[in-house]
């Protein structure tokens, strides 16, 4: 039996995301709290995820959306990384987030901890898609508006990773949207 790349692509992404999400998973944690939140989108769920960004921008102007909306489609797989505000305080006390102890943080400001750790497990899951040679960007924009969709049901702080595996990243030398 013959098997061509071109055909078993966005299978072979799919399979190595799983890796990455794995990857993201045993990143390190402050206090060893595991509050971080990962998912893969593909097909549909992708294309739900655009539409939704075109939307977000049609209500807020903001057209950086537009181009991203367009290039996560070039994508076979996403992967959104975040981390949910738990109800109890990390018990630091650092200051961080601006208050003097975790006791008197607003309960809706995030733990910075928890930013760390998502950025941490970002940086894992980076690494591991560099091992893989997968094409990747890591977007604030379809994780914001995957957080808006609640995809990662509970996640304050959501990014986005675009997989692809092409002759050419799509996810750099982007064109920018028109100007209005």
């Amino acid at each position: 039996m013959i098997y061509n790349e071109r055909d078993m692509r966005a299978e072979a992404v799919r399979m190595l995301a799983e890796a990455v999400m794995v990857a993201a998973r045993t990143a390190p944690k402050a206090k060893g709290r595991d509050l971080v939140e990962i998912a893969m989108l593909t097909d549909e769920d992708v294309e739900r995820l655009s539409n939704m960004m075109l939307e977000v921008s049609a209500e807020t102007g903001l057209k950086f959306l537009l181009r991203d909306a367009a290039n996560i489609l070039q994508a076979q797989a996403l992967l959104l990384i975040g981390t949910r505000n738990p109800d109890e305080a990390c018990a630091l006390n650092c200051g961080y987030c601006g208050s003097a102890t975790c006791a008197e943080k607003p309960c809706e400001v995030p733990c910075v901890m928890n930013a760390i750790d998502v950025g941490i497990a970002i940086g894992a899951a980076c690494s591991k898609i560099a091992d893989l040679r997968l094409d990747s960007r890591v977007l604030f924009s379809a994780g914001w508006v995957a957080k808006r969709m609640g995809v990662l049901e509970g996640a304050d702080l959501v990014f986005a990773i675009p997989l692809s595996s092409s002759s050419k990243s799509p996810f750099f030398d982007r064109k920018s949207p028109e100007k209005r």
